[in-house]
């Protein structure tokens, strides 16, 4: 019985994927709309401020990222244009994962290199990596 659920569900696992992670994106995007509302944005714009080279101003990185999340989320939930928005979607994280080199002392506690609890919410989006690498496999497949 529970064999032929996961044969039926295998077909569309992939788009379960795709569909959870632009959820996922979605919610925290529009999170960075209201100010204070997300709990990343503080090292996210410290973060824009060093790969940006100072360029981007602190007041404007907020709602730039909070489109660019949407966007993606938006992408990756409908499908439209998903190979755009995987791209994006690569390039953001290589952008929050530089902030476990950037910003070393929010990222990290002691001698043992544990991860704060900031580092340890940049390091989860290794499992969101992985789902799109996935996503990003089939689609190529197609």
């Amino acid at each position: 019985m529970f064999s032929d659920a996961l044969s039926r569900y295998r077909p569309h696992s992939t788009t379960v994927l795709r569909v959870s992670v632009g959820l996922v994106f979605i919610w925290f995007g529009l999170m960075k709309f209201v100010p204070e509302a997300s709990p990343a944005q503080d090292v996210a714009t410290r973060t824009m401020d060093v790969l940006s080279f100072g360029l981007v101003p602190a007041e404007a990185t907020r709602p730039l990222l909070a489109l660019f999340e949407t966007a993606i989320g938006v992408g990756l939930l409908t499908g439209v244009l998903l190979r755009l928005a995987l791209a994006a979607f690569f390039v953001h994280m290589a952008g929050v994962f530089s902030a476990l080199l950037i910003l070393p002392g929010e990222m990290w506690n002691g001698p043992m290199a544990t991860p704060t609890l900031e580092g340890q919410y940049v390091i989860k989006n290794i499992v969101l990596i992985a789902a799109c690498l996935a996503v990003a496999a089939d689609e190529r497949r197609r």
